[in-house]
């Protein structure tokens, strides 16, 4: 039996032990042990067992992800999402839909000092939510707006998404930030159009609040001062070069604690919370990497990847069919399994392909990140979904899907924005070396 076809075989275990409901990081390891082992020995397999945990707990680059975690969790609890919305809602609230857009608004606000998809829809949900009920905003509308938003936090920086496809490609994760500000802008200016439209044709699904003053207004951009100065500290520290990623994580987290003790928004109970939430996160995203570096080992060694990326280097076929099939896996896949889980599974199988056919590895980051994004909305695994489902109990599940739809459409025009104009994500990071 030939490696590859061992490499084939490991990779439909691994699917069919996923479904019967293995745990994915596990099923990682135990496959990519076993494999492993049996393309070459037991010893080699044990040290590589010991060295993948090792070195992804010990690793001074891994320490991104615990900090950025841990600056968004600080940035949750000592309230700045709920003062960023109260902006979008002063500036925003009165236009018919304005409360949606709001909340796309904060989301992609918010989303600058978070770096994840889930805990975005969260927290937006519990402020914006409230809110929309209050002014009679269409169930379905109103929670679909707010899945949907909260995709925006896997794309804006920080993105742990982003830094984790950098970790595995060995790329920039600065420069993969970067890459992600202007289409994270568009994508959010799609969403606000497609709301806008909504609300045109359809009036009733989203009345407008009262007007607010011009002083309300002003006074209401203090609450964005946060956002911004962590902002401009981690994402412009990187872009002029001034940090690391990891050494911009620290500021971040830093910053955030800052601003909470500054504000007298965070208190030793929420700040213990802020730890908590940081442990589970991070603990869980180390976990799913190190069993990932297992079984990417034995890929590796069976030649899998390498020789998928010669035949598409062979095929006769534009490089954009290797692409429009990539993508339509990407989100076939996204539809059953979460973001991130999928991402660490299939990055060591495309991404060669992907280099072979000649698309710059940036630019496709950030292209697999939206596609994931749209994973996270679609049934049947939808976690944002499930998310806004929890904090509205009473909405049934078909509602919120419904609502998802036009965002899910706005999305796929947003991927082909980025497809025939790359340059719209790689502009920014060309300015930097």
């Amino acid at each position: 039996m030939s490696p590859e076809i061992i490499g084939g075989i490991g990779i439909l275990i691994m699917v069919v032990l996923m479904f019967l409901g293995m745990p994915i990081a596990f099923t990682m390891a135990l496959i990519g042990f076993v494999g492993f082992t049996y393309m070459t020995s037991l010893n080699g397999s044990l040290f590589l067992l010991g060295n993948a945990f090792y070195f992804q707990f010990t690793s001074y680059t891994m320490l991104v992800v615990p900090l950025f975690v841990f600056m968004g969790e600080i940035a949750f609890h000592s309230g700045i999402s709920k003062r960023i919305y109260h902006t979008a809602h002063a500036w925003l609230g009165f236009i018919p839909g304005g409360l949606a857009v709001a909340t796309i608004g904060a989301c992609a606000g918010f989303a600058a000092i978070c770096g994840s998809s889930t805990a975005t829809a969260a927290t937006m949900g519990t402020v914006a939510l409230p809110e929309m009920r209050k002014y009679k905003y269409d169930q379905s509308f109103a929670t679909g707006t707010v899945a949907a938003g909260g995709t925006l936090g896997i794309l804006i920086p920080p993105s742990i998404v982003l830094i984790v496809y950098g970790i595995q490609t060995e790329l920039s994760i600065g420069k993969l930030f970067i890459a992600g500000i202007l289409p994270g802008i568009l994508l959010s200016a799609l969403f606000t159009l497609c709301i806008l439209l909504m609300c045109f044709l359809k009036p009733s699904l989203g009345s407008p609040a009262p007007k607010t003053t011009l002083k309300e207004k002003i006074k209401s951009l203090s609450g964005t001062i946060e956002m911004a100065i962590l902002f401009l500290l981690v994402v412009g520290g990187l872009l002029l070069g001034w940090f690391t990623p990891t050494e911009a994580a620290g500021i971040g987290a830093a910053g955030a604690i800052v601003i909470g003790l500054v504000r007298r928004s965070l208190d030793w109970e929420k700040f213990k919370k802020a730890l908590l939430g940081t442990t589970r996160t991070a603990a869980m995203v180390l976990l799913i990497i190190a069993c990932a570096m297992i079984f990417s080992r034995f890929l590796t060694v069976s030649g899998l990847p390498q020789r998928l990326a010669e035949w598409v280097g062979n095929l006769n076929s534009a490089p954009y069919v290797v692409l429009v099939c990539v993508m339509i896996i990407y989100v076939v896949g996204g539809c059953f399994m979460d973001a991130l889980s999928f991402l660490i599974i299939t990055i060591n199988i495309f991404f060669p392909m992907i280099v072979a056919a000649g698309f710059d590895p940036i630019w496709f980051g950030v292209i697999i990140v939206i596609l994931l994004e749209t994973g996270a909305i679609t049934p049947p695994v939808g976690i944002n979904v499930y998310v806004i489902k929890g904090i509205a109990p009473d909405v049934p599940l078909h509602t919120i899907f419904k609502g998802i739809f036009p965002f899910l459409a706005v999305m796929f025009v947003g991927l082909i924005i980025l497809t025939l104009f790359p340059n719209i994500a790689l502009i920014l990071p060309n300015l930097i070396r």
